[in-house]
């Protein structure tokens, strides 16, 4: 209830300045470490270019060659032993990149952005691709390009949680920094993304990562949520878990992401702190959106 009346508290006191959402011209980027992160907003992102008609694209910062320790079904569809770190170094790349390619046509994605960086190996800490085998100013250029070309609505990168891979904490890093560096009039809204499945307890006490102050989290104000159990179809048996599962299904060289296949019910997005209040209301407006259904009741 804090949180709800901190929130109209912020509403009411940019309601002269508020942003505004043309529902007609929606523009959303999705930055991501690895080929698969986008996972985490596929019911979202399917909604906003199937219903909307949203030109979304994609930044995929890495080439996603660490993937060969999970390769082992790959290696039977594949034909290959990806599971051998030399021949998974050298295959997974373009594999990965079709795999991406694939669940994004899927999704609706219209352009994909492959800056190519070091897949070097999993870990914990941001510093190492950042400061160690990523080429950041060449990321933070073509990321500058990118969002200054189209002029996006929104930005959609993993939520860089304590416990994620330092991938994904890095290219959530390097997506704000760059946020942060453009014009007043160009900064899109930029959203931490996260997956929750009913009934989970756990309470989200994430407000920023240590060290890095612009993943700080404006506080006050929950997450927005789309929900994957929105039903809709004959009898109204569907839902977007179908859509999470197909894209899923794509990334085949991957075998931990399957296991993700029927999890997760709240695709989860979160205000980070660099976002004026001004953007709160387009904010809202795009997830309402993304409550309406679309589809005709069908009936025999």
């Amino acid at each position: 209830m804090k949180k709800l009346f901190l929130l109209l508290l912020v509403l009411i006191n940019t309601q002269l300045f508020a942003q505004k959402l043309d529902s007609t011209n929606i523009k959303v980027l999705i930055v991501i470490a690895h080929p698969d992160d986008e996972t985490g907003c596929a019911g979202t992102i399917y909604k906003l270019a199937h219903d909307y008609k949203a030109k979304v694209d994609l930044v995929c910062i890495t080439n996603g060659e660490g993937g060969y320790k999970y390769s082992t079904l790959g290696n039977e569809y594949y034909g290959m032993d990806l599971t051998d770190p030399a021949i998974g170094r050298q295959y997974l790349p373009a594999i990965r990149k079709r795999e991406l390619m694939n669940a994004g046509k899927m999704l609706g994605i219209r352009n994909f952005f492959f800056l190519d960086q070091l897949d070097e190996k999993y870990g914990l800490n941001p510093h190492a691709p950042l400061d160690t085998f990523w080429n950041v100013s060449v990321v933070k250029t073509r990321l500058t390009e990118i969002m200054t070309k189209d002029k996006y609505d929104f930005v959609f990168c993993l939520l860089p949680v304590p416990g994620t891979h330092a991938h994904h904490k890095a290219a959530s890093i390097m997506a704000l920094r760059t946020i942060n560096d453009l014009p007043a009039t160009q900064k899109p809204v930029i959203l931490g993304m996260d997956v929750k499945s009913i009934g989970d307890t756990t309470k989200q006490t994430f407000t920023g990562l240590e060290g890095y102050p612009e993943t700080k989290l404006t506080t006050g104000i929950p997450p927005f949520q789309f929900d994957r159990n929105q039903k809709f179809g004959f009898k109204h048996v569907l839902d977007y878990h179908i859509i999470a599962n197909w894209e899923i299904a794509e990334h085949k060289s991957q075998g931990t992401m399957q296991l993700a296949a029927g999890k997760g019910d709240f695709e989860h997005f979160y205000y980070y702190g660099i976002n004026p209040a001004a953007a709160l209301p387009k904010t809202m407006e795009l997830f309402r959106l993304l409550t309406i259904n679309h589809y005709p009741e069908l009936k025999y």
